[in-house]
């Protein structure tokens, strides 16, 4: 009797857990990374001008369930777990949100992908907004006032983004959707990208930026980028343009890199920024970055070098400063 018992218990768990995967599945998967970060004021050996050395720690994990509707449609929800990432309204220091992005997708052969964000959303346009150098800008952080951060089309929590399915090999094709707000107008945001070629992808997109405040500080961004890859070397190109109706809120980002793979776990790379502002008397900012990567299973090791020249769009002392990274990283 206790065979049998055993035996209809064994089917039964079969049987619900072969139900389950039909209706649908659920991952998860992470990342986990200790950083090193030192900041030094450039050309200079003054304790002064040490600047800041930090240890620091990167953790993430995301859940995301799919599944197949009857009609053939596919359904698929991601959700980030990030403390800290997102503030929120609690007077505790350093309280943050525990959750992040979150979105659902919708999609089918037919009718391509609406993915809806509830969080997290990005612009069509800002898919691509990366330099092809990979922002090295970002690594100050506003350690240069931030006056050169890269500006984009709008995004937004609670906007469209959709993919159009395939009708020419090797183009894609998105927009995007944020509806007004207060007194704005809607912004709309699209992207073309052709990789038709072995080797070569091209994307150009552009998006508006209304503001509810006036069209004093309507903006438009157009960003081209493109790259190529032959053999163990690849070679990429960007250029941004952001245009405000006023016209010191203008910048140009231009951008390049060459990345050589040496091996299947090895790979060095050098990248270049430039920041030009709308203001007439501003000097370009100049960002430079080195770095080398190693890959084993699930561990990186990477460190780079990286220095910034004129943060400020000034001559000034402080928009001079060099970085220094080393960073471990898990993905699981």
């Amino acid at each position: 009797m206790n065979n049998f018992k055993k035996i209809g218990l064994t089917a039964l768990a079969a049987s619900l857990v072969s139900t389950s995967v039909f209706a649908g599945e659920l991952t998860v998967s992470g990342s986990a990374g200790i950083n090193f970060e030192n900041y030094q004021a450039a050309n200079s050996d003054t304790a002064a001008s040490n600047g800041t050395k930090a240890f620091s720690m990167g953790n993430q994990i995301t859940f995301s369930g799919s599944g197949e509707l009857d009609n053939g449609m596919n359904v698929s929800l991601s959700f980030v777990i990030d403390e800290f990432d997102n503030a929120n309204s609690s007077s505790v220091a350093n309280a943050g949100s525990l959750f992040d992005a979150h979105s659902v997708t919708i999609s089918s052969d037919a009718m391509g992908s609406l993915k809806f964000s509830g969080e997290g959303g990005s612009s069509a346009q800002n898919t691509i907004d990366g330099t092809a150098a990979g922002d090295i800008w970002d690594l100050w952080d506003g350690r240069d006032g931030a006056n050169s951060a890269a500006k984009n089309s709008k995004s937004s929590n609670n906007m469209f983004l959709y993919t159009l399915p395939s009708m020419v090999d090797g183009l894609a094709v998105s927009a995007s959707y944020v509806p007004a707000a207060g007194n704005g107008a809607s912004d709309t945001s699209y992207v073309l990208t052709y990789t038709g070629i072995e080797g070569l992808s091209v994307s150009y997109g552009t998006g508006t930026n209304d503001s509810p405040a006036g069209t004093a500080t309507d903006s438009e961004t157009d960003t081209v980028k493109l790259s190529y890859a032959y053999g163990p070397v690849t070679v990429a190109y960007s250029d941004s343009t952001h245009d405000s109706a006023t016209d010191t809120a203008d910048q140009d980002v231009t951008s390049m890199k060459l990345s050589y793979t040496v091996s299947d776990a090895i790979s060095i790379s050098y990248g270049e920024e430039d920041i030009a502002s709308g203001a007439t008397d501003d000097i370009d900012a100049a960002y430079s970055k080195i770095s080398a990567s190693y890959t084993a299973g699930g561990l990186t090791v990477s460190g780079n070098m990286s220095e910034m020249e004129n943060g400020t769009y000034t001559t000034a002392v402080a928009g001079d400063e060099e970085y220094y990274g080393l960073s471990l990283s898990f993905a699981f």
